[in-house]
């Protein structure tokens, strides 16, 4: 998956509450949101899991996606 369409997926879901957020991920048509949706119900298991919060009160504040580093092709030569 590339970065940019990760980025309009995160950016769509950004400042949305937990329960908002699996709606928009399935309603939108990009396969970037399948790995998404994972990524964010993890989080959310977690925080309710180790800190011992509600899902109702959880908020998407801040998500980032960064760009890897390239590799440089081989090329052999003569």
């Amino acid at each position: 998956m590339s970065t940019n369409r990760a980025r309009r997926v995160i950016d769509q879901i950004c400042g949305h509450s937990y329960e908002e957020t699996p709606m928009i991920l399935e309603l939108m048509p990009c396969g970037a949101c399948d790995p998404i949706l994972k990524l964010v119900n993890s989080a959310v298991t977690k925080a309710s899991n180790n800190m011992d919060l509600k899902e109702t009160s959880l908020l998407v504040s801040k998500a980032e996606v960064k760009e890897r580093p390239t590799r440089k092709k081989i090329r052999p030569q003569a």
